[in-house]
């Protein structure tokens, strides 16, 4: 039976085998990710510390983002790396387990468990996104496969923080740790059953430095590249730090508790859900680039009104408009990137935009936890609004330098023909 169009890239066996194994393990994660932040508000009863551990496992993909890529483009398999980063992610989830169960969790043993994950995912990140594209039986199917990851991640955004918070209220932040890491193993077994058809392409000899460098020159030099990446940084310090401070307006702000903050982020997580379909179902990469500056102003928009509304449906519509910019944003760099990029730097450019969409992150999420302890949580929702609707205007009013430098690339590449005079 013939797949939909939008679903295109499930047609090749091993990026189908592969993307349900990472469904199970993103749920995992993602049934984590309000434990940790639950266990750390907990604990703690501060949005600074929330804040600090929003930092910590962001942080890595700032600072070692762009090593990370040098190796993914330099390693003989992208899957072994793939294979052992997850392995030892499964081995944190378990310590966060068994520390919670016994009660010897302290704050410092959260925090550098936190550091951990990050130190692992700024290696993970920017392998998977440079990795699946071996698994396509059509190199054409890129652009949906991306689509499709970005509505997989956004998915399971949707769907594990509201089984987090329901577990956590009946049970334990326990249970959430040891559920994500026993969910791993469907995606390492998946990885141990697929096929590479895209081998990385081979490369001369080059030192590590002069790698690094040479995906530098291009991310910075290249003025499409570099305004994506400014726009997305931008948008990510001002919307990502929703994580962080959604316990404190749960139990400040409404007066309840996890269940709340499982919805509100999975909120977010629907809203990330329907751009991602909104891609999914387009035929090309042409004429996306206008919706990166369109997302961070929705983006904008629904955190500034977020930080006004005290009607929790009213609320949920508004948090779906900052997940909807937040990742629109996201997805249509990491496509328009993905297809204008060569293959020998795939790596390092991924890195590069793994740095500006998560490892910036980390700058939101401490700032606005300290933020949120002087003016409160609510008003940091509206600093982090203005911020994205500023960036979303300012990118659309350098768009016709950006087309123009992007028009010579989507020519070479046969996406449009010469005489093509669409927006890019």
């Amino acid at each position: 039976m013939a797949l939909p169009y939008a679903l295109r890239a499930l047609g090749s066996r091993n990026f189908r085998l592969y993307y349900s194994g990472q469904a199970v393990s993103m749920i995992g994660t993602w049934v984590q990710s309000i434990a940790l932040m639950w266990l750390a508000y907990r604990l703690s009863g501060s949005t600074w510390f929330t804040g600090l551990i929003g930092f910590l496992q962001s942080a890595p993909h700032f600072f070692l983002g762009p090593f990370a890529g040098v190796l993914g483009d330099r390693v003989s398999s992208r899957r072994k790396l793939l294979m052992t980063v997850l392995a030892l992610l499964s081995v944190q989830s378990l310590a966060l387990a068994i520390l919670s169960r016994l009660h010897l969790i302290t704050l410092w043993q959260l925090a550098g468990l936190a550091l951990f994950a990050g130190l692992c995912n700024s290696f993970e990140t920017p392998t998977r996104q440079s990795f699946f594209v071996q698994l396509l039986d059509r190199r054409e199917d890129l652009p949906n496969a991306i689509a499709l990851n970005s509505m997989l991640m956004n998915g399971t955004r949707l769907l594990g923080p509201s089984i987090g918070g329901i577990l956590i209220g009946l049970t334990s932040e326990t249970v959430c740790f040891g559920l994500n890491a026993v969910s791993y193993l469907a995606v390492l077994w998946a990885l141990n059953r697929v096929r590479i058809l895209q081998p990385a392409t081979p490369r001369p000899p080059s030192h590590p430095l002069a790698d690094l460098a040479e995906g530098w020159r291009y991310v910075a030099g290249f003025l499409p590249a570099r305004r994506m990446l400014l726009a997305l940084s931008a948008v990510s310090i001002a919307i990502a730090p929703y994580s962080t401070l959604m316990p404190a307006i749960a139990v400040k702000t409404y007066h309840q508790g996890a269940e709340l903050v499982g919805l509100f982020v999975g909120a977010v997580g629907l809203g990330a859900v329907v751009s991602a379909v909104f891609l999914a179902r387009r035929p090309s990469v042409v004429g996306l680039s206008k919706w990166i500056g369109i997302a961070a102003i929705v983006a904008g928009l629904g955190a500034g009104a977020f930080s006004f509304s005290r009607w929790i449906p009213l609320s949920v519509v508004f948090l779906m408009m900052a997940g909807f910019g937040m990742f629109m944003a996201g997805a249509c760099c990491n496509t328009i990137l993905q297809t204008i990029v060569d293959d020998e730097k795939r790596g390092r450019v991924m890195s590069y935009y793994t740095m500006s969409f998560i490892g910036t992150a980390p700058l939101g999420h401490f700032g606005g936890g300290w933020l949120a302890e002087h003016i409160g949580a609510p008003m940091t929702f509206l600093v982090g609004g203005v911020i994205a609707l500023a960036a979303g205007i300012a990118f659309l009013a350098q768009m016709p330098a950006f087309r123009e430098h992007l028009r010579p690339v989507y020519v070479t590449r046969g996406i449009i023909p010469a005489s093509h005079d669409r927006p890019q």
